[in-house]
């Protein structure tokens, strides 16, 4: 067990380097499995889903090299074996494994996955479009069996633009016979990066980043390379944290278009920032102006990016609204800012905002990966001494954020209890 304790109100300047998209990676790895041989993946965050992921696949008896960001996955001699819960609880992601698995082995047996506790996550679309590529799946308690004599390439109608499904189902129709055609398919920048990667492997996949994806089964791929593209809920909370904090802070390796939705509303707010081809630099200022947030899926306002951004909505100068459309228990953050002095009002899934209010330093716990990634905005933000809980929760999305807060000006420090 960790905690975190941070000493608020110092000034941030300097530049943090944005690494590897945690959401794109997370799927990357997994889907290495359908390429027979080596594949190489560059600028892997280095964050405990990452380890989590590693376990899974030399479980699978892949071998897998780590070299500072750089991962080199041999599969030539892959064995298909159950994946176990005290694995697959780890993450969320870890059912990327079913659709790569299936994709490949045509079975798989993987224990229900685990992650944030951020509302209810079934995985039913998944389990439909395996369905309707000819699969065959049984449960036996939190156990799934997919077996499939051989996969036939089908419509797949998304009800919901679902990363997870999206990703999943592209994943397994790499193999399928004929084509497959997933609609309604989600549209994030992560979902081009794996169908790059699977296109290099020699998959034949059009459409990714649009609402219809195509894919064309092929018999057999091999290995092959990958850089993971730039975290941009990663940059997102650090431009946040400028907005709060910054005396030009400057967010580095960033794409600037995938951040349009969260840089819309900081102009919105007034904030003081600008953007270059790779970076942003933004520097705090007082009376931002309130503002209306709600989530919803690419390219809106990212799910992901709420929580830390309501932190910077209990400093602007009146009422705000932050509304939750993705996931329902994204509020567990909101007590947390409450005790330390904010005004925030829950009602289901929206938040009333009313500020600026000063925040004092707590003790306070991380419900959640990004809940967890507000409360540390919270705490560099607020005077005196936050210490924050259950901390693993933040490691699993943020890499190295100590040392990269520490060398902008942050007092921040993980320690064992």
């Amino acid at each position: 067990m960790k905690k975190m304790i941070i000493t608020g109100e110092n000034k941030l300047s300097g530049t943090i380097p944005i690494g590897g998209a945690k959401n794109s990676a997370v799927a990357l790895l997994p889907a290495a499995i359908l390429g027979r041989g080596i594949s190489t993946i560059k600028n892997v965050p280095e964050i405990s889903d990452r380890d989590a992921l590693i376990s899974i696949l030399e479980l699978l008896n892949c071998q897998v090299t780590v070299h500072k960001d750089e991962l080199t996955i041999d599969t030539t001699n892959l064995k298909n074996t159950l994946i176990p819960s005290n694995l697959s609880n780890r993450l969320r992601a870890s059912y990327y494994f079913m659709g790569a698995l299936l994709g490949r082995e045509k079975y798989v047996e993987i224990y229900i996955p685990g992650g944030c506790n951020i509302g209810s996550r079934p995985i039913d679309m998944h389990i439909a479009g395996f369905k309707a590529l000819g699969a065959d799946i049984t449960t036996d308690g939190d156990k799934y069996i997919l077996k499939a004599d051989k996969l036939v390439g089908t419509d797949i109608y998304l009800r919901f633009q679902s990363v997870g499904a999206t990703i999943n189902l592209m994943l397994a129709a790499t193999y399928a016979e004929g084509t497959t055609t997933i609609h309604n398919a989600a549209e994030e920048a992560e979902i081009v990066n794996i169908a790059e990667f699977l296109n290099a492997m020699g998959a034949k996949i059009t459409g990714a980043g649009t609402r219809e994806i195509t894919i064309t089964g092929v018999n057999e791929l091999h290995g092959a390379e990958i850089s993971v593209l730039p975290d941009r809920i990663e940059a997102g909370t650090y431009i946040i944290l400028g907005a709060l904090i910054g005396d030009n802070l400057c967010i580095k390796n960033i794409i600037p278009k995938h951040l349009e939705a969260l840089t819309d509303k900081l102009k919105e707010m007034q904030a003081n920032f600008t953007i270059s081809s790779d970076s942003i630099t933004i520097s705090a200022t007082k009376n931002l102006k309130p503002c209306n947030i709600k989530t919803l899926v690419y390219p809106g306002f990212p799910t992901d990016i709420g929580q830390p951004m309501s932190v910077l909505l209990t400093q602007c100068a009146g009422t705000s609204i932050f509304e939750e459309t993705i996931w329902e228990n994204r509020m567990g953050h909101v007590p947390s800012l409450n005790k330390m002095g904010a005004h925030i009002t829950v009602n289901g899934m929206t938040a009333l905002i009313t500020g600026p209010t000063k925040l004092i330093g707590q003790n306070v716990v991380a419900t959640d990966l990004r809940g967890g990634a507000a409360l540390v905005l919270a705490g560099l933000t607020a005077e005196g001494t936050t210490v924050i809980s259950d901390v693993e929760h933040i490691l699993r999305g943020y890499e190295n954020i100590v040392t990269k807060l520490t060398n902008v000006g942050a007092k921040i420090e993980i320690v064992e209890i």
